[in-house]
């Protein structure tokens, strides 16, 4: 008998989750009103386990070094399913001080890199330049990761939804508002009125949405999830400035973060602002992405501007996602915060594993759903 899988939400999780449920021989359901337009629209796509380091974030690092492993070959794989552009790109990254203080901040930082057996190569500001001529020429101190890529969210998550459904996954455009029932069957009831009966495995990977859905959980939900906003600025570079970098480029001005995208058509994405406070772009954080991009690369002066948009990703307490058995064919995937598409890899991945009962990746135990629970 064909094994089954329903996987609730359409964003760069879910639609990663499907594609592996696929790939292990399941018959995959998505459940989703609108694939595509929650967070991973709004993301900026690095796959940058390097780059993305955070303080006292261990057990995160070890995740999202497993997670860009695996992409290469997840990118390679679906791409066997689907003709659309993933913009995937491996030009790398140039982490960049402004000035001298955030130089200062940018050699302790790679300081930690190093004690987290994170490789990165020094540049010179001359050699930086050489690479990258359109960096001011005020930058204090220049870093290279090469082992740090990117997608392109919008893009990538398009090709994964044709590739699930160019081999059969099955579409219901509804809101799931409960999961109910336990083993053998559960029962999936959508916004709608219809109910799904089923004995497959469901994987839940709502990214917010999945704290809102009741019925698979006793008492207090287990899940604590607060939206964290970011806001991002996609530009247009004029023809006869393209590319204006070739290279992602995340630096510090101010001690504030800003990041720079190249795009395949030749577009830039500007972010790196991270706020708690309303889910609609802000004219300050929107001020300073762009004071702070235009100080690193003076030449984006000269784009042409095409939208600004707010993303709301799902965070936890201590910042690592929640992925695990929730109930006996019931499994969590959310909570990804700000690395969703470099942990999908790795999220997906682990839920096959557990529908499938292989061994998961050693530190997946830090991401039990429940150790929040009050």
């Amino acid at each position: 008998m064909t094994k089954s899988a329903i996987v609730i939400g359409g964003g760069i999780i879910g639609l990663t989750t499907c594609f592996e449920f696929q790939e292990a021989g399941f018959q995959v359901t998505l459940i989703d009103p609108d694939p595509i337009s929650g967070a991973t629209h709004h993301a900026g796509g690095m796959l940058a386990p390097t780059a993305e380091v955070q303080y006292q974030q261990q057990d995160l690092i070890q995740l999202m070094k497993e997670s860009a492993r695996l992409y290469p070959d997840l990118l390679e794989r679906v791409s066997k399913y689907t003709d659309l552009p993933t913009g995937y790109r491996t030009e790398g990254t140039l982490l960049v001080g402004a000035d001298r203080t955030d130089g200062l901040h940018v050699a302790e930082l790679i300081k930690y890199m190093h004690l987290m057996d994170l490789p990165v190569d020094f540049l010179t500001t001359r050699q930086a330049r050489s690479a990258e001529p359109a960096l001011s020429p005020r930058i204090s101190k220049v870093v290279n990761i090469d082992g740090d890529h990117q997608v392109a969210p919008r893009l990538y998550a398009r090709a994964l939804l044709d590739a699930i459904l160019q081999r059969g996954a099955e579409h219901i455009a509804d809101t799931v508002i409960s999961i109910d029932g336990h083993d053998p069957c559960l029962t999936v009831t959508m916004g709608s009125g219809v109910r799904v009966a089923s004995k497959s495995v469901v994987v839940l990977a709502a990214g917010l949405g999945a704290a809102r859905i009741p019925g698979w959980f006793e008492g207090a939900n287990p899940l604590q999830l607060r939206p964290v906003y970011g806001d991002i600025i996609r530009v247009r570079v004029p023809e006869k400035l393209q590319p204006m970098v070739s290279k992602v480029i995340r630096g510090f001005v101010e001690d504030r973060q800003v990041y720079i995208i190249p795009r395949d058509d030749g577009t830039l994405a500007i972010g790196a602002t991270s706020r708690e406070d309303h889910p609609h772009p802000k004219t300050g954080s929107v001020y300073d992405l762009l004071r702070d991009a235009t100080r690193l690369v003076p030449g984006i002066e000269e784009t042409e501007f095409l939208e600004v948009t707010c993303g709301a990703r799902p965070g936890t307490p201590d910042d690592i996602p929640y992925l695990g058995w929730v109930g006996s064919n019931v499994i969590v995937s959310t909570g990804y915060f700000r690395h969703g598409i470099l942990l999908a890899a790795l999220g997906a991945r682990a839920a096959v594993d557990l529908a499938t009962k292989k061994p998961v990746f050693p530190t997946l135990d830090v991401c039990d759903p429940f150790r929040h629970r009050t």
